[in-house]
């Protein structure tokens, strides 16, 4: 999974991303939230961001928001970086979006394992992505065999959109996942019964 690191203390940065590494993840630096605003608008790959709160320019309260607040990003797993310990500060930080939070200096032990709640949550949400995806597909389809359907009165043949005239078993067939077995029913069978006494 790749993972976003915003933070202007370069040394700091390179500890989180050596941490992360060896975590077993690929990390990328961005040295202020305007700079990693700009990574996240060219990779659609990172699914998680870690902010330092206090950068120059876009800080990462202000990076936060952007992130929530664009269509394209509002899914991206964050976690709040800072030296900032107090009780309202982690409610300013969750109010603008954060995920979770975490303090300067970090323990390795608690980033290991408040990246590792990231990664179940965003792979819960890639997997309920695509089950959205199957649903729809599968909704379309389903939707194929709505509307009008012209249907001979006498033959019970259906009217294709190349107007060709088709057993209405076929026409279901290929316009759902419907497959059908034959047989004759008892009316039909005392109709025919005579031909096959012959």
């Amino acid at each position: 999974m790749r993972i976003l690191i915003a933070d202007d203390d370069r040394v700091g940065a390179t500890i989180l991303k050596g941490s992360l590494e060896r975590l077993g993840q690929d990390a990328l630096v961005a040295c202020d939230g305007h700079e990693a605003w700009g990574l996240l608008q060219q990779d659609d790959t990172i699914a998680m961001a870690i902010l330092d709160w206090m950068m120059p320019g876009v800080d990462g309260l202000e990076l936060c928001r952007l992130i929530r607040q664009d269509a394209g990003h509002a899914h991206l797993y964050v976690i709040m970086l800072t030296a900032r310990s107090g009780q309202s500060d982690v409610v300013t930080a969750i109010d603008s979006g954060a995920d979770d939070y975490l303090t300067k200096p970090f323990d390795p032990e608690e980033l290991r394992a408040r990246v590792g709640v990231g990664l179940r949550i965003v792979t819960l949400q890639r997997g309920l992505a695509e089950r959205v995806v199957e649903l729809q597909e599968a909704l379309s389809r389903v939707k194929q065999l709505s509307g009008l359907l012209p249907i001979c009165s006498y033959c019970k043949r259906i009217r294709s959109d190349e107007n060709y005239w088709e057993q209405i078993d076929r026409f279901v067939s290929e316009h759902s996942e419907a497959e059908f077995s034959h047989g004759i029913c008892p009316p039909c069978f005392e109709k025919v019964r005579g031909e096959f006494e012959r």
